[in-house]
């Protein structure tokens, strides 16, 4: 399942609805998925938080978190994850943080984080999520490197949406 219109498709079918948190991709997420026709009934709404200062003001990252792991980490995309989905209606979450461009070895490296509503604990007064993260380094050229994570993002939604759905990944608390 790779293409937009079967991820819209699946999403549909489950009536999931999607935020998403993007900084190095810029929004390119939200952009190739408003590409596709249907699109709105799956996209909730998208935040764009190139600095430390956005990730904190619109989505709470812990500034203490982004000074101890940096901003390209799994953690800040965590913490970018929940945030966003605290913020909004969608059930599901994408968080993107990296560098798709410099001079050193974090060049290419990106951090995703995927976090979705944990139902079992809805009737709780504190919200719980369930989390997952990755980091993966691609190769190419700045806005290759943007559309390559951009894709692979969006591309893992089925599967990890099968891993919260098994049960799989971490529970935050919120």
């Amino acid at each position: 399942m790779d293409s937009l219109e079967n991820i819209i498709d699946f999403l549909c079918k489950r009536k999931l609805t999607l935020v998403t948190a993007e900084s190095c991709t810029a929004g390119m997420v939200t952009s190739l998925l408003a590409d596709v026709p249907g699109c709105g009934a799956i996209l909730d709404m998208g935040y764009v938080v190139y600095t430390e200062h956005a990730k904190h003001y619109c989505l709470g990252v812990n500034l203490q978190t982004m000074n101890i792991f940096g901003l390209t980490s799994e953690e800040v995309a965590c913490e970018m994850a929940v945030g966003a989905l605290t913020r909004s209606s969608a059930d599901l979450s994408i968080a993107i943080t990296g560098t798709a461009e410099s001079n050193d070895e974090l060049n290419g490296v990106v951090c995703f984080a995927y976090a979705y509503v944990d139902n079992i604990h809805k009737d709780r007064v504190e919200n719980h999520y369930k989390v997952a993260s990755e980091t993966l380094k691609f190769t190419g050229e700045r806005n290759q490197v943007r559309h390559l994570a951009a894709m692979h993002a969006i591309t893992s939604i089925p599967k990890l949406y099968e891993k919260f759905s098994n049960g799989d990944g971490d529970i935050v608390s919120k």
